[in-house]
């Protein structure tokens, strides 16, 4: 998963900022679809997805951080 790494390296202002690009060029793709000159259908989906890993990111920070594996669940149980 190379999008989702290069996404958890990013300072929050960074991941702010190529949220609003995101969003901009998801505006701009759906006109490009509704006046039928999108070129790249599969683009459309790839915005989305990757937008959406960006808000998940963003709250998995704002909670206080990402989400612990199974294997470090299973150590701290141990303990």
């Amino acid at each position: 998963m190379a999008v989702i790494d290069d996404l958890k390296v990013k300072t929050d202002d960074q991941l702010q900022q190529q949220l609003a690009d995101l969003k901009r060029e998801q505006f701009n793709l759906r006109f490009q679809s509704a006046t039928n000159q999108l070129e790249k259908p599969s683009r459309v989906r790839e915005v989305r997805r990757t937008i959406a890993r960006i808000r998940t990111l963003q709250n998995q920070r704002a909670a206080g951080g990402a989400k612990p594996n199974k294997r470090a669940s299973a150590e701290a149980a141990k303990v």
